[in-house]
């Protein structure tokens, strides 16, 4: 039995520069960190030759191609052989757990095909490096699975930590720590808030907009792809946070103008709202339409944020310095 661990993320600013569509024609670049909520993926041997999945419902597969879970399908077509030399011929038993709901802007798809990689191919002895589990989620999630989603995600999962993640027109990806001090890594945290609206959703249409609008939207994106750089200049800079939060600020409003369904009237009335109470500045997480509303907010204020958002549930998430890792081998 084999089990990985892998961190949702959080990110900040440049979301939407990570979609091929727009990196294929010129730099993109996000400013994300990795959290202290999982994907937890454990691997098995059968003892038939059945495959067993559980994750939100339990599958019970004769073969891989009878496999709903396209994800899972996916993966084990291409190591379904090597799988079966290994264990005789026997399955496979896979689990999944997560601390978050899926469709709530943390990432949680691309963690769970990082972390299902990882633990997969540490049972069969294969050796994998962040960077050929970032690159080989990549591949099944947007080249074999055409979802319209970017390349943060996996990137984020596989290194963890505070990052600055390039996108290169060549599709080579370089996933930079951003060099700040422990004081300023503890203050962005601090001043970190994240409220679960309760509303789950699927970012699979709004990012299929936002990428047909990339190329009449290419100027506002590249200006959310450069307020990354100047977060990240930021922070090693050692400015206050209140400078993130303004930047924070000005991407989300950027944001709002790519595709419809990022935002809505709740929501808009939310960060106003909190706005108010004295955030700097914030986002909805992910690709939007709901899931977390996170702001960057003086730890003295959060209270009053959380009173006038009571109808929101705050969940308290701090920085992980690590990405995916085998947690159990036994």
């Amino acid at each position: 039995m084999i089990i990985s661990r892998t961190p949702f993320r959080v990110s900040f600013l440049g979301g939407g520069t990570d979609l091929p569509s727009f990196w294929q024609e010129e730099e993109g670049a996000v400013l994300s960190t990795a959290i202290d909520k999982y994907m937890h993926i454990t691997v098995n041997d059968r003892f038939d030759e059945s495959f067993r999945l559980s994750y939100s419902k339990t599958e019970i597969c004769k073969s891989v191609d009878e496999i709903e879970h396209k994800i899972i399908r996916t993966v084990l077509k291409t190591y379904e052989a090597r799988a079966r030399e290994k264990t005789g011929g026997r399955g496979l038993e896979i689990l999944s757990m997560a601390d978050i709901p899926s469709g709530t802007g943390l990432g949680s798809s691309s963690s769970f095909t990082v972390s299902l990689l990882h633990a997969l191919k540490g049972h069969l002895g294969l050796f994998q490096s962040a960077e050929d589990l970032a690159r080989e989620a990549s591949r099944i999630e947007i080249e074999d699975l055409r979802e319209p989603i970017g390349k943060q995600d996996q990137y984020a999962a596989a290194y963890g930590g505070l990052r600055y993640i390039r996108f290169l027109p060549s599709g080579e990806v370089s996933a930079e720590p951003v060099i700040c001090s422990h004081d300023t890594k503890q203050a962005l945290e601090a001043h970190m808030l994240v409220l679960y609206t309760g509303v789950t959703r699927s970012a699979s249409g709004v990012l299929a907009e936002q990428k047909s609008n990339t190329d009449k939207k290419r100027e506002t994106l590249r200006t959310m792809r450069d307020l990354a750089f100047r977060m990240k200049q930021s922070l090693e800079a050692g400015d206050s946070i209140r400078r993130s939060g303004e930047l924070l600020h000005e991407g989300w409003n950027l944001k709002k103008t790519l595709a419809s369904g990022i935002s809505a009237g709740q929501i808009d009335d939310w960060y106003d709202r909190a706005m108010a109470a004295g955030a700097y500045g914030g986002k909805i997480l992910g690709a939007g339409g709901g899931g977390f509303l996170m702001v960057l907010c003086p730890p003295d204020k959060q209270a009053g944020v959380c009173a006038e958002l009571s109808e929101l549930k705050p969940v308290k998430m701090k920085f992980d310095p690590f990405g995916s890792r085998i947690v159990f081998v036994g």
